[in-house]
């Protein structure tokens, strides 16, 4: 059996950040494949968290493709319940934007003879999601002017010194809304924690 995990981000600000994808590619639970990259080449500021989730899974997916994995059982794990719904068909498409990214996947989707596309929590996609954001600091340790332009939208020392306090990873150039993110999520399992040992 093959499972692929997919993700992608549009970091600092979504839309018009800098749109980065991953994904991983095991085969009987062993890694075969890694990918990641820009969303968006040649670079545009014009990209969304949409497009990078499909980008990456257009880019698993061509990979299989490619290897010849086609007759395969395969199983497509990714977090946006976005792109997972319109894959397997409950939503439709009407972004102008996604449709041709979408038709990518539906058209390499169907070269597969036995293909599913699942839901999971973003906790669960901690790989791809990781190899996304190593993507984004590495476009911006070497594009220093876009650095500066989004400068504004960064952390704050205040959330990068409560992110620390709590535990939290912070990794390089994480944006105001992902940092308010993961201290939100960190306090609720500090809370859930303390309920469980009063209970």
């Amino acid at each position: 059996m093959i499972i692929v995990y997919f993700d992608g981000a549009c970091e600092p600000i979504n839309p018009k950040g800098i749109a980065t994808y991953g994904y991983v590619v095991y085969r009987d639970n062993q890694k075969i494949a890694e990918g990641s990259g820009l969303a968006c080449e040649p670079f545009s500021w014009n990209s969304s968290n949409n497009v990078a989730e499909y980008t990456a899974l257009v880019k698993a997916l061509e990979y299989l493709v490619e290897n010849g994995l086609t007759d395969k059982q395969v199983v497509v794990r990714g977090d946006s319940q976005l792109v997972i719904r319109q894959m397997i068909g409950w939503y439709s498409v009407k972004s102008e934007r996604i449709k041709p990214l979408y038709e990518k996947a539906v058209e390499l989707a169907s070269k597969f003879k036995e293909i599913e596309f699942e839901w999971i929590p973003r906790e669960y996609n901690e790989e791809a999601d990781n190899l996304s954001h190593k993507a984004y600091v590495k476009f911006l340790d070497s594009h220093p002017d876009a650095v500066k332009k989004i400068e504004k939208y960064l952390a704050t020392e205040k959330q990068i010194k409560y992110l620390e306090l709590l535990g939290v990873k912070v990794y390089k150039y994480m944006g105001k809304f992902e940092a308010s993110r993961l201290i939100s999520r960190a306090l609720q399992k500090k809370q859930k924690k303390k309920n469980q040992n009063s209970a």
